[in-house]
């Protein structure tokens, strides 16, 4: 009888108040530290993405640039190379020099409408 009773008692302290409020405040803790955990992977993920991305992107540019320097270790590479950067030419070559004009004259809209455009025409 009295080990019946022990349970009881333990039956009873378990299930009071106090205690299954306490165990859905630590339920409720630890749930919202899992989504917190949960956020942080997403984050991880993007930034996982992003850092592929760029590396596919150096490993291009490290395969354009290797390119480069072994054209560069030829002499019609070198040749090209110059030509681009001071604009050069062969014997014999012609180069054309295009030159923007810089005296562009601008026509003003007219305003085709309106009374006081009227009345502004009236008196010219």
């Amino acid at each position: 009888m009295r080990s019946f009773q022990q349970k009881r008692r333990f039956r009873n302290i378990i299930y009071s108040r106090p205690i299954l409020l306490f165990l859905v405040v630590l339920i409720l803790f630890f749930a919202w530290g899992v989504l917190g955990f949960i956020d942080k992977m997403v984050v991880t993920r993007e930034n996982r993405e992003i850092v592929k991305n760029k590396v596919a992107q150096l490993e291009k540019k490290k395969q354009k640039l290797s390119s480069d320097i072994n054209k560069l270790k030829s002499y019609n590479g070198i040749e090209e190379s110059i030509r681009d950067k001071f604009g050069l030419a062969k014997e014999g070559e012609g180069m054309i020099v295009i030159v923007d004009d810089k005296n562009i004259v601008e026509i003003p809209k007219e305003n085709s409408g309106g009374f006081f455009y009227f009345l502004k025409n009236w008196f010219k």
